[in-house]
């Protein structure tokens, strides 16, 4: 189960590239249900991801290169690329994970926290930089990228 709140974020930290940090490109071969796949760096995987927006069942499978390359010839829509960093929140022990995109979603920013339960994603206070909440709207949703969909 996957238990996590997403937010548009108002201004980048300093300093980004002294974090850890891989890039991804992902595709969708399914967006009802979620069927994703993704390369981090070197690594790929299939995912399959439940409904829901504040939490729902996600599952990752191993792929290999190969068999990456050749589902995303299969996939729909636009090929999602971005830089995903992860911060330490400070005073917890949880990580922000804050992506920004490339093309053809440049300038587009979205942090998202992952949570043990829906208690603490509920009670989570965000940092004074997060933007709006948007954990409850679909169209920030990845799959929802990727068809094409101008925000």
């Amino acid at each position: 189960m996957e238990i996590e709140r997403k937010f548009t974020i108002r201004q980048l930290p300093d300093n980004l590239d002294a974090y850890p940090h891989y890039e991804i490109k992902q595709a969708y071969l399914c967006t009802d249900p979620v069927v994703r796949i993704r390369r981090e760096d070197d690594s790929y995987y299939l995912t399959y991801k439940g409904k829901g927006l504040l939490a729902r069942e996600e599952y990752n499978l191993p792929l290999t290169k190969e068999s990456y390359l050749h589902l995303r010839e299969k996939a729909d829509g636009v090929l999602i690329s971005k830089t995903r960093y992860l911060l330490p929140l400070t005073g917890t022990d949880l990580t922000i994970e804050l992506d920004v995109f490339d093309a053809p979603y440049k300038g587009l920013y979205l942090a998202e926290v992952e949570f043990p339960d829906e208690a603490s994603a509920n009670a989570f206070v965000p940092p004074v930089w997060f933007g709006k909440d948007v954990t409850y709207s679909s169209d920030y949703h990845n799959s929802t990228l990727s068809k094409g969909k101008k925000l």
